[in-house]
């Protein structure tokens, strides 16, 4: 039987030190696919309660129909900085008449892989006609709608409207019911309780550009006091989507974050 050389009691008790450096890694530089957030994340109705929340993709009322992976919750996760500006832009509106209303922050890598694989099953076109009726499933990709990465898997991204004070509630979706084109006048789309924006949330449209010249009354009004009010405390918008805005500087820039939307993933972290 061949013999293993010995090795020194120094070196062992060296290599020792270094395996344990490597694995202690600290909150702060957690990687991606940890299932708990760093420790500068929060849930939003911690930080303001009168920010109305209506996370769309852990319902079916959405372009895939069905409730989206890693959303196990209804729960809105920011950014501290992120969510306290949201806090200031909040407490602006209210002085107008106005509350934010946001349909989605933080979300999974897995998220968005999961809306790759929809977006390759050009078969499932179950709603198209509410979410895509005038793109073609095929182009969702070269057309920029659908991305293996999204900014809001670092953190600091959020989709959101305006919702006119008293705000009335939204009606559920009801899985199966007849669709309306996310661009048709307000009185014909799905009810949302937010104000009128031109579209509704999520619509595959070049009307959803922020600055459409198609957009104009009180919707383009309507959408310069979203994008205005939210510029004023650090938030840029997406010129493409009326509704998505990131908090600049962003403290995870370069880094897309796998945890699922959900209390525990906030209150298990080291």
């Amino acid at each position: 039987m061949t013999r293993l050389p010995t090795v020194p009691r120094a070196l062992t008790g060296a290599l020792t030190a270094l395996l344990l450096a490597l694995t202690a890694t600290p909150a702060s530089a957690r990687p991606a696919g940890a299932l708990t957030a760093p420790a500068d994340f929060v849930a939003l109705r911690t930080v303001d309660r009168t920010i109305i929340e209506e996370i769309r993709y852990t319902t079916p009322h959405n372009f895939v129909g069905e409730p989206i992976d890693g959303y196990r919750q209804p729960l809105c996760v920011l950014t501290r900085p992120a969510a306290e500006a949201l806090r200031t832009a909040q407490r602006a509106l209210l002085r107008q008449g106005y509350a934010l209303k946001v349909y989605d922050c933080y979300r999974p890598q897995r998220a968005v892989d999961h809306f790759v694989r929809w977006a390759e099953d050009l078969d499932d076109d179950a709603m198209k006609r509410e979410f895509y009726p005038d793109v073609d499933k095929s182009r969702l990709f070269a057309d920029g709608y659908i991305a293996e990465k999204s900014g809001h898997s670092r953190g600091s991204t959020v989709d959101l409207t305006l919702v006119a004070l008293p705000a009335r509630p939204t009606r559920p979706y009801v899985p199966g019911e007849p669709l309306v084109p996310c661009h048709a006048p307000k009185d014909r789309r799905f009810p949302d309780n937010s104000v009128d924006m031109g579209t509704g949330y999520d619509c595959f449209d070049t009307r959803s550009h922020t600055l459409d010249p198609r957009v104009q009354g009180a919707p383009r009004a309507n959408r310069l006091l979203l994008k205005n009010t939210l510029e004023d405390v650090g938030f840029v918008n997406l010129p493409e989507e009326w509704w998505h805005f990131t908090y600049r500087p962003e403290p995870y820039p370069d880094t897309y974050f796998d945890f699922p939307v959900a209390w525990k993933s906030l209150t298990k972290r080291a």
